[in-house]
């Protein structure tokens, strides 16, 4: 995974990129890896999660890396981010993200980061992770930077497997990086 995805991000910074994870241990040594490989990198890292896999995150992290470098992880709590409106509402979550990046957009500060993104129940309507799953990709290319998109693979329904392979240029499959044959370009 390391070397791979490293390369495409130094290749191109516009990588949007979904991980349909397996397992907690998984997940948690992804996306560890993929702090610790942004911050070697010079990026700064916005991590998208839920307070208890943080924990678990923020554990690792220090104890592998620096003081100074866990400076460079900036925590933001995933349901904060995804309800800040009191439900999933994309124009709401672009606001929360766009208020979230602008200090680093505005000072050029190189970035990356890491969504994980999950509901209480499948009552949200599936076309709104589409709305908004296409509104980051759009945000992907204009801010040029990498982020990786993670959703729980027993979680997804097909049609929502659907959407993601549709809005997602590339798949990160355990220690492998795919393009998506179904991605379709917004012209």
């Amino acid at each position: 995974m390391k070397s791979k995805m490293n390369q495409l991000f130094e290749d191109q910074r516009s990588v949007h990129v979904l991980y349909s994870y397996r397992g907690i241990q998984n997940y948690i040594e992804q996306v560890v890896n993929y702090i610790k490989d942004g911050i070697v990198s010079g990026d700064y890292i916005i991590l998208i999660e839920n307070e208890r896999f943080y924990r678990i995150i923020h554990k690792a992290l220090v104890s592998q890396l620096t003081e100074d470098q866990m400076e460079f992880v900036h925590y933001v709590n995933n349901f904060d981010f995804y309800y800040s409106s009191g439900s999933y509402h994309p124009p709401s979550i672009t606001e929360y993200f766009n208020k979230t990046v602008q200090p680093y957009v505005k000072n050029n500060i190189p970035f990356r980061s890491w969504a994980h993104v999950e509901w209480a129940s499948m009552e949200d309507p599936l076309h709104l992770i589409n709305d908004f799953e296409k509104i980051v990709d759009e945000a992907v290319n204009q801010l040029s930077f990498p982020l990786i998109c993670a959703y729980e693979a027993e979680k997804m329904p097909d049609h929502l497997k659907t959407i993601l392979m549709e809005t997602h240029p590339y798949v990160l499959m355990e220690d492998d990086l795919i393009l998506s044959d179904q991605y379709q370009l917004k012209v």
